[in-house]
């Protein structure tokens, strides 16, 4: 496989620093010539908006640290779009900005990883998977549990039929956030839905398609007493047969360690449960643990029982995807039409009301 030649635009996405380190990890795969700020996000703490990172502590928030930058080039906007040779970008900007610099690289006929879940705004997301279904080329999105190990190997059990119909698929990927990023979810509707239950979104949609109904019910949990966004998001999803529901919070404790994955079929269930825990103490890596898988008997509990599985970097195999599927060694088998209908599906999930 050839090497890319990537650049990334945005450095204040939750995943915008892990993704860089990935691109610049995997240099057998691309060439990073550099990144650039257009937004000016390394100047400011996004949560507070604070003008100046002078005295800021970054408390683990890696997100921000120019360090994790500093070997490579900060170019401009214009340089990066008009880049000799450059095959594609990395869109990490604020997930407010996704949509204006994926249009604008889209219209320059490069290839775009653009974050999750893209911004606010049905039309504009229209837009820009109408450009990539005109000239051909990748818009890859940064859902990252499309490429869990585990995950997958659950999806493809779905396929082969071991676990019968499927009548209801269970998620939960809560955390806890300090007040001023709960704040900050005002932002974007649906609050921790948008934010992080989109996540949980795209596993239902994988496994069950179109929902006949989709019930929001986002809330303020009122936690502190501070004016913050919906930090506490629910959504249930109505199926002829069933009912699904996605849950993401940004006020559970120890949340992290419960997050969790739940298919429920005819003939069993299977559970992950923690979707994920950071193996090395500092999310560089991830663990991928306690799989149930159970057989269809009430008392039988699965010939699997609770197994630990392996670590492995969860952007690492999402950033190889995006650069075989633009070198034609695999197909995306996430199309434009179904990014699009899983945003709608998301957006009513949020309570947004243009999808």
């Amino acid at each position: 496989m050839r090497k890319i030649k990537i650049a990334q635009i945005g450095v204040e996405h939750d995943h915008a620093c892990v993704t860089f380190k990935s691109l610049c990890k995997q240099s057998d795969i691309f060439e990073v010539v550099g990144y650039c700020d257009p937004e000016r996000e390394l100047e400011y703490e996004p949560y507070t908006g604070k003008t100046t990172l002078a005295g800021y502590e970054y408390k683990n928030d890696y997100r921000l640290n120019p360090e994790m930058y500093g070997d490579y080039p900060e170019l401009t906007l214009d340089e990066v779009l008009n880049y000799p040779g450059l095959d594609a970008v990395a869109i990490e900007t604020s997930e407010t900005n996704l949509f204006k610099y994926a249009q604008m690289a889209a219209d320059k006929g490069l290839h775009v990883h653009m974050d999750k879940p893209g911004g606010v705004g049905y039309a504009d997301f229209e837009k820009l998977v109408n450009t990539f279904k005109g000239n051909g080329n990748v818009l890859h999105m940064g859902y990252m549990y499309r490429y869990n190990p585990e995950v997958r190997k659950v999806l493809a059990d779905i396929k082969a039929g071991k676990y019968g119909e499927i009548y209801s698929v269970e998620c939960q990927m809560s955390t806890r956030h300090h007040d001023e990023k709960r704040a900050w979810m005002k932002r974007y509707p649906g609050g921790m839905m948008f934010f992080l239950g989109c996540h949980l979104i795209d596993l239902i949609y994988q496994i069950q398609g179109e929902p006949e109904e989709v019930i929001p019910l986002n809330c303020v949990s009122g936690i502190n007493g501070i004016p913050v966004g919906e930090d506490f998001g629910f959504a249930v999803l109505k199926y002829k047969n069933g009912v699904s529901f996605a849950k993401a919070t940004s006020v559970e404790p120890g949340g992290f360690m419960r997050r969790q994955f739940v298919v429920c079929g005819s003939l069993g269930t299977v559970e992950l449960r923690p979707l994920e825990a950071f193996a090395d103490g500092k999310g560089g890596s991830d663990l991928y643990t306690n799989t149930r898988d159970v057989g269809g008997d009430i008392f039988n509990w699965g010939n699997d029982g609770y197994r630990r599985a392996s670590s492995y970097d969860r952007y690492d195999g999402m950033m190889k995807a995006f650069a075989e599927y633009i070198c034609g060694e695999k197909v995306n088998p996430y199309t434009m039409d179904y990014e699009l209908k899983l945003y709608k599906v998301l957006m009513k999930a949020c309570g947004y009301k243009e999808a």
